[in-house]
């Protein structure tokens, strides 16, 4: 599928199908929308008349242009209140725009929306992100795929000329959303430690970056005895994922992207019961497959920015060889903790894996977890948690996850609460009381960050989605891709 953006107007326009976006009450046919009208026959009047069209968001119709025209059929997209216009709103519209021309079964489409904080480069992004998204459909695991009619061919931005490395920069982050989605929809037994670290293997390939898989062995050495507690239960032998990108020249600045890597999690002896959900603990890798996500986007994009990303993938079984709870385990930094929950193993990986992080001597850390159903409980499934102590990084977080249109709620680091996790035998156990159980487990990670930037995203609701919403389809979201590869380029500082 080819995706231009072309200076054409939407009157000039020709083909199969021509969207356009209008807010809410300002749906007048003035100037080119009355030139638009009067070519397509009265065509555009009658459809708002007879769906009752306002522009609300959300809202859309369809019909088609009567014969002779150069057009085939009209789509109007709501674009709700103009003070309430975002980019991710264009994002959105742009999803609804392409499901409804694939519907239609349009192989041309022209695509007429606004142009946003006055950036036609941002404006552009969006829009494509969007299309790309909505439009990605996963087939891998069906004998015959779903979607077997006429597929869209060309689309075309109007208004929007010159804007080939805003479609690239689009393209390349998408790239990477999809391959966070494809990880995270995969069963268990076709995602694996094993191929987790043939992926980054792929990635480093493709785009010369450095990789460094740590076997067992090694990681014994390190001294990383939490990642291995967990990993110690399963047939599949661990693998600690270190991928690097540094750019040409002296980097900007040193970043760490560390991703939970459980590619099942079965809770251990503390087994998941009945209604836990335990048949979509393939998801409990979402993390890593946005760590992994990130890296092919950065790897496409280029930025002048070292960048690492980590995962300590392994499962989460139950075996003669399982750990107890009770147990007690020594991390790579010395912190002993007492396991009094199996099924809070993700936590136990992610100490490791952030000494691990903290001692390749970057500027900032974020690390990011499918980690408690406490912070679904405490922001519902399209917010993610985060926690930091550095209110810069905060703030950097915040800036790349709104331009992203991912959704992200600063919690609070109540210090307090740490007094639930002391241990009488250990120096800490790896959970707490049942209340605050979202923040208790960004605590437990803070003890293993010494002096760093760091932040904690808990994304355990957003990495998956139970029914279509803008771009995301039903499934497995990518989340939060985009405003990792944000971070990373700076957008917006």
């Amino acid at each position: 599928m080819d995706i231009r953006a072309t200076d054409t107007p939407r009157v000039d326009w020709t083909g199969d199908a021509l969207a356009v976006g209008l807010l809410e009450n300002e749906i007048e046919l003035t100037g080119d929308l009355a030139q638009l009208d009067q070519k397509l026959g009265g065509t555009l009047k009658e459809l708002i008349e007879e769906t009752e069209f306002k522009g609300s968001v959300g809202s859309s119709a369809v019909t088609r242009v009567g014969v002779g025209s150069s057009i085939r059929k009209i789509i109007l997209v709501g674009l709700g209140k103009p003070d309430t216009l975002r980019l991710d709103s264009l994002r959105r519209a742009a999803a609804a725009i392409a499901r409804l021309a694939k519907q239609q079964k349009s192989k041309t489409l022209g695509i007429s929306l606004p142009i946003v904080n006055d950036n036609p480069a941002e404006t552009t992004q969006g829009i494509t992100e969007g299309l790309l998204l909505a439009l990605h459909v996963d087939n891998r695991f069906k004998s015959e795929p779903d979607d077997k009619g006429a597929k869209l061919e060309q689309i075309d931005l109007l208004g929007l000329a010159d804007q080939d490395t805003a479609i690239h920069r689009a393209k390349a982050i998408c790239d990477g959303v999809i391959l966070a989605r494809e990880l995270v929809a995969a069963p268990a037994n076709s995602v694996t430690p094993m191929s987790l670290a043939q992926t980054a293997e792929d990635i480093a390939a493709e785009a010369g970056m450095t990789l460094e898989v740590l076997e067992q062995e090694e990681c014994e050495k390190l001294g990383m005895g939490a990642f291995l507690g967990v990993a110690q239960a399963s047939e599949m032998p661990p693998k600690f994922i270190h991928l690097t990108y540094k750019p040409d020249g002296t980097p900007r600045r040193k970043l760490a992207i560390v991703g939970k890597g459980l590619t099942f999690d079965s809770g251990g002896l503390n087994i998941k019961g009945a209604g836990s959900g335990i048949e979509t603990m393939k998801m409990d890798m979402g993390g890593a497959a946005a760590t992994l996500g990130a890296a092919k986007a950065i790897s496409q994009l280029k930025p002048d920015v070292e960048v690492h990303f980590i995962s300590a993938a392994t499962e989460n079984m139950i075996s003669g060889r399982a750990m107890h709870p009770g147990d007690i385990l020594t991390a790579s930094n010395g912190k002993t903790i007492e396991v009094n929950n199996t099924d809070a193993e993700g936590r136990l990986t992610l100490a490791d894996a952030l000494v691990f992080a903290e001692k390749l001597g970057v500027d900032a850390i974020v690390d990011l977890a499918t980690l408690t159903g406490a912070c679904i409980i405490a922001l519902g499934n399209d917010i993610a948690g985060m926690w930091t102590t550095d209110e810069t990084l905060a703030s950097q977080l915040k800036t790349a996850s709104e331009i992203a249109g991912e959704k992200f709620w600063q919690m609070p680091m109540e210090e307090k609460y740490f007094e639930g996790m002391k241990s009488p035998i250990a120096d800490m156990k790896n959970t707490g009381p049942r209340p605050g159980g979202a923040i208790t487990a960004a605590l437990f990670l803070k003890q293993f960050v010494k002096e760093t930037p760091w932040v904690h995203l808990d994304v355990a609701g957003p990495v998956w989605a139970d029914k279509e919403d803008g771009c995301n389809n039903a499934g497995a979201t990518g989340f939060p891709v985009r405003t990792l590869v944000n971070w990373v380029l700076g957008t917006g500082e």
